[in-house]
């Protein structure tokens, strides 16, 4: 029982110094995850904590456990009328453009390694995704703002490229691991998971939402508690049939994300906070798997292979994914910088140890120094590219979001805020002149810290941020209006 207290005293410590460590992050621009998996290194047997952590199996079970609710809640926060404009471009990112990350990056890993072309792919396709936490925690810490469709398409790419990566990782281990897969058999594979996770997903995402509208239960509580269940039903009966649960439970995320069911505002609320509980577990632990110590042997060659995939790999996979795009040159130019790796690729290298692939020491370490590298290069120089490439907004933050407001009956009433662009439809318009619906409110305009009553000859100026009260279709028309109607220059 002693022990029981100690490793909640040590856990519970860990927790708050993580927590503590945003403070940190804020003010330095790193990524924050990266200081969680710093603070599990100080806590492992090679830093002041000296707890001994040595067991990739059950590294992999807590890992696998965080991913699921972490996708989860990605996909709670994607909106789809944001990424729908932006929905090809990203598909092709999170397909075409891991695909030829992992076959670039992997055939200089065999040669930089002096690897068999099989295991230098496998380890291309480890380090083949990018993080969506690492990225908006950066852009979030320095309030940075993106112009036109970018903040959608990197949180579409990054929120839906994993799958993609696991598969590859996946089917690499099986032929490092002595099987015989030809390229007929991973084409199968390959669908069969795809498929499966799709289909999964969204019929199991329906009933999962269907029976949550319908059941009366008598505690508020208990709503949590059965979408936790319903999480982790569709990610294992997906994964038994033999799909892609992570695919699955990404889907079934943004399907709940973009639904209405009783008590959304507390599960995404709730869901927010256990996406960052998990990530802290899910870091911590993966610092305490590492030995520091180990580490030397590996640093030159991790190093020069995370360089490579920064600067040869990925602009090569992004420019050829997004060819036929509308994207001008300066903003793929930033899609391919902001290609930070993170959770996943570090969770796929303990695959290579659990499975006995020959090399899977040099396979792991090589993955936390690309990640490591990744984080110091591009997590702390994401805010300067944006502002070099000019495609960051004038405004100091991206304003526009849902407030805690939680919907009666099932209603569609809710508030919202959003910012006004520049050179928008409404700016130097008078509220009266817009047209809105005579049931939708705006309530309150922000403009330079100050509060504004707004009545109908109340004119709206780039910058203000309007809170607006009314029906979910009221609101999408207003937001359409001061955002989309943008006039030419």
């Amino acid at each position: 029982m002693d022990n029981l207290f100690v490793v909640l005293l040590i856990f519970s410590l860990m927790l708050i110094l993580s927590i503590f460590s945003s403070k940190i992050s804020s003010k330095i621009g790193l990524p924050l995850i990266l200081l969680f998996m710093v603070i599990g290194m100080l806590w492992g047997s090679d830093g002041p904590g000296g707890i001994y952590f040595d067991d990739p199996y059950l590294a992999q079970y807590i890992s696998t456990v965080a991913l699921i609710f972490i996708l989860f809640s990605g996909g709670l926060d994607t909106e789809y009328k944001a990424i729908r404009p932006v929905l090809k471009e990203g598909i092709l990112l999170s397909t075409i453009g891991v695909a030829i990350t992992a076959l670039i990056t992997g055939l200089f890993a065999s040669i930089i390694f002096k690897l068999p072309l099989k295991a230098g792919l496998l380890i291309g396709s480890i380090v083949s995704s990018t993080d969506a936490a690492a990225v908006f925690s950066v852009l979030r810490s320095k309030k940075i703002s993106l112009k036109g469709n970018l903040k959608p398409l990197l949180e579409l790419e990054s929120g839906s490229n994993d799958p993609m990566a696991i598969l590859l990782t996946m089917a690499f281990t099986m032929i490092n691991t002595g099987g015989n897969m030809t390229g007929w058999g991973f084409f199968l594979f390959f669908t069969q998971q795809i498929l499966l996770g799709l289909i999964c997903g969204f019929i199991l995402g329906k009933l999962s939402l269907r029976v949550i509208n319908r059941l009366t239960l008598d505690y508020e509580g208990l709503y949590l508690v059965l979408i936790i269940a319903f999480t982790i039903l569709i990610y294992s009966v997906t994964s038994v049939l033999g799909g892609n649960g992570y695919l699955a439970i990404y889907l079934s995320g943004v399907i709940f994300g973009n639904s209405n069911f009783i008590h959304k505002r507390s599960v995404l609320k709730f869901y927010e906070g256990l996406g960052w509980l998990m990530q802290i577990v899910l870091f911590l632990t993966l610092g305490l798997l590492v030995f520091p110590s180990r580490m030397p042997p590996f640093a030159f060659n991790g190093i020069l292979l995370s360089l490579v995939l920064i600067f040869f790999s990925r602009p090569i996979a992004v420019f050829a994914t997004l060819l036929f795009s509308k994207l001008s040159t300066k903003e793929k130019t930033l899609i391919s910088w902001v290609g930070l790796r993170g959770s996943v690729p570090i969770v796929l290298g303990i695959i290579p140890l659990v499975s006995n692939v020959n090399n899977a020491d040099t396979i792991f370490n090589t993955v936390f120094f690309v990640v490591l590298t990744s984080f110091i290069i591009q997590g702390t120089t994401i805010p300067f590219m944006a502002k070099k490439l000019n495609l960051q907004n004038s405004f100091k933050q991206d304003r526009k979001q849902e407030m805690s407001f939680e919907p009666k009956n099932h209603t569609e009433n809710t508030i919202f805020e959003m910012i006004v662009p520049e050179k928008s439809f409404a700016h130097g318009k008078e509220i009266l002149n817009l047209g809105i619906p005579d049931k939708l409110l705006i309530i309150l305009i922000t403009r330079d810290k100050e509060y504004i009553v707004p009545y109908g000859r109340t004119i709206i100026q780039s910058g203000d941020i309007i809170t607006a009260l009314g029906e979910k279709k009221d609101i999408d028309f207003l937001q359409g209006l001061i955002e989309s109607k943008i006039l030419d220059s």
